[in-house]
């Protein structure tokens, strides 16, 4: 009973592995469903002893899955045709198609361009009969679609080519060998003398016109998603831009893109839960990265002066609208900079980014409700607004606050303390110094950030990884960029002192103490790297993740992540706890 648990046998249409009960079950429920679907197809629907062809959109999916699984597994069996060709040689996409034979005039309406012959491969979306001898179908490829006009009077084989026809359901992945024309509407068209099956699709495909609805569905089917959605395509087309043209910007300025180490046996660099790990060979516990922030350093130490990384980062977190465990960073390092280069390159970089996607613009608009709501008009020009932390939240509150250099101390925790409970500021244990003024930031000064701004002047008590200030005592060179409320980007001079990095670490020792699991630990192999001698550098690190879902007018992360995290369905393969075939959580 054991070894069924686990999943010993192997289900002929789905691939998974499952129990032997759960494969009898199965077997059982698509023999009543292909009866089910069988039946209703010979009723005669009109009093004669003809019965009605089936109408396959009136099944269920399980009784379609049932009966197209049938007919593929025919197939295979037959060779003829072979539903799942090892090649099809593609002369053209259908962007290039529809670019090189879309031009008004080329080709006249009812007319083909004779002596061209083109090959083209997509997926079949939506399927339009004209009588028995001529369909239509649109076939996508590449985000782009076009228009088969498939009369069998052109097909080089009828008989094969009829057959072939017959094959054919919305969502197959077809071949077409043919000649470009165009409708007696002036559509652009191919008038294809062969078609080949190259791939189907055993389940139906939702309907074109009210596409896939449920957001659950769209995020653990991204396939699904992908093959229904155009604006799903566009966003991760200019995410892909994005990330692009980070690399592109960084490069032009001389820096180099490293790799660093994605386990680690200490969780530093960014105030973050890590998540952990287990080696089997070192039998060594290891915890995933929660920022490459101090290898990073390491490198400029070795004298790699401008350095970036752009990579994935964990954090054992709550999942929200705006919060990933698993998401993409950018960050850099750069040798003989501060503060104050860092944020000019940040502002031209958005800048000159917004504007390679927006048609030179640095107006875009966000709608954090949705669509339907309220919008936001951004403009990413620079140079962008500064926010004092301090002083801002003086105004907001009216009250002055503790001098810079005691804001660590237990009298400032007090008045941090009833600062947040008469503003009614929710702060969760442990409330350390630095939890509660990130909660008054939250509350008085990201909300004044709507088009890009930058939040300056930290305490040293959130930062311990900066510089601190050169004037402003008890207080760092740190700044962080916040759009439509919520940050995006953190960056500092770089505190390049090993003492006070390693009572900056003691510090960090002692909110851990205290309860604050996202503190950092003591780095020793940092520290012998900061005494070999760290150049004065700035810093930064950017989630790239949120800066998509407001440059695609995204109100939620998940939106923007090809697979975000999702809890498991449970059904009767997984409910052992396996994780299933998706591999999302």
């Amino acid at each position: 009973m054991a070894s069924e648990a686990t999943g010993t046998h192997k289900d002929p249409v789905t691939g998974e592995m499952i129990s032997k009960t759960e494969l009898k079950r199965r077997e059982k429920q698509r023999e009543k469903e292909a009866r089910k679907a069988e039946k209703a197809a010979a009723v005669p629907q009109d009093g004669s002893a003809k019965p009605a062809a089936l109408n396959e959109d009136d099944l269920n999916p399980n009784q379609y899955f049932e009966l197209r699984s049938r007919a593929i597994l025919k197939l295979k069996e037959t060779q003829n045709p072979n539903p799942y060709p090892h090649k099809f040689d593609v002369t053209k996409s259908v962007a290039d198609f529809i670019r090189d034979y879309g031009t008004e005039g080329l080709i006249a309406p009812g007319q083909k361009l004779e002596g061209v012959i083109v090959r083209l491969a997509g997926r079949i979306h939506n399927i339009r009969s004209s009588g028995s001898k001529l369909k239509f179908y649109d076939l996508h490829g590449e985000g782009k679609h076009v228009q088969i006009l498939a009369n069998v009077r052109e097909a080089t084989d009828e008989k094969t080519f009829l057959a072939t026809q017959q094959i054919f359901r919305r969502g197959d992945i077809v071949g077409v060998v043919g000649t470009p024309s165009r409708s007696q509407k002036g559509e652009l068209s191919v008038s294809p003398s062969e078609m080949v099956l190259l791939a189907p699709n055993l389940h139906q495909l939702p309907s074109g016109h009210f596409g896939l609805k449920d957001q659950e569905t769209r995020y653990r089917k991204r396939y699904l998603d992908l093959i229904l959605s155009d604006d799903t395509r566009r966003i991760f087309i200019t995410r892909s831009k994005i990330i692009n043209y980070v690399r592109r910007y960084l490069d032009n300025l001389g820096f180099i893109e490293v790799e660093t180490p994605m386990t680690s046996i200490t969780a530093g660099g960014a105030t973050a839960k890590p998540f952990v790990t287990h080696h089997n060979d070192l039998n060594l516990d290891l915890y995933l990265r929660i920022a490459p922030e101090l290898y990073l350093k390491e490198l400029t130490v070795g004298g790699l002066d401008r350095v970036y990384e752009i990579g994935r980062v964990f954090r054992n977190e709550g999942i929200d609208l705006t919060h990933n465990p698993e998401f993409t960073i950018c960050e850099f390092y750069m040798a003989y900079a501060d503060m104050y280069d860092i944020m000019e390159i940040t502002e031209n970089m958005v800048e000159g980014m917004v504007k390679y996607l927006n048609d030179g613009s640095t107006i875009m608009k966000y709608h954090p409700d949705g669509k339907d709501g309220k919008e936001f008009v951004l403009d990413f020009k620079a140079p962008w607004k500064r926010y004092d932390m301090i002083k801002t939240l003086e105004k907001k509150t009216g009250v002055k606050f503790p001098a810079g250099e005691t804001l660590h101390t237990e009298a400032a925790n007090k008045f941090l303390s009833d600062l947040c409970k008469k503003h009614n500021v929710d702060c969760s244990e442990p409330r350390t110094n630095a939890r509660l003024l990130d909660k008054l930031v939250g509350e008085f000064i990201e909300p004044l950030c709507i088009s890009p701004g930058f939040i300056v002047g930290h305490p040293q008590v959130m930062s311990p990884l900066a510089k601190g200030h050169r004037s402003r005592p008890g207080l760092c060179e740190r700044f962080e960029a916040f759009l439509c409320g919520k940050e995006i980007c953190n960056a500092y001079t770089e505190l390049n002192d090993p003492f006070e990095q390693r009572l900056r670490f003691e510090e960090q020792t002692r909110q851990k103490e205290q309860g604050d699991d996202e503190a950092q630990p003591i780095d020793e192999t940092f520290v012998d790297a900061l005494e070999h001698g760290l150049p004065p550098t700035g810093g930064f690190g950017m989630g790239i993740d949120r800066l998509v879902m407001f440059l695609t007018d995204s109100t939620n992360i998940k939106e923007v992540l090809l697979f975000p995290a999702m809890k498991p369905i449970e059904t009767p393969a997984n409910s052992t706890g396996t994780v299933g075939p998706s591999g999302q959580l």
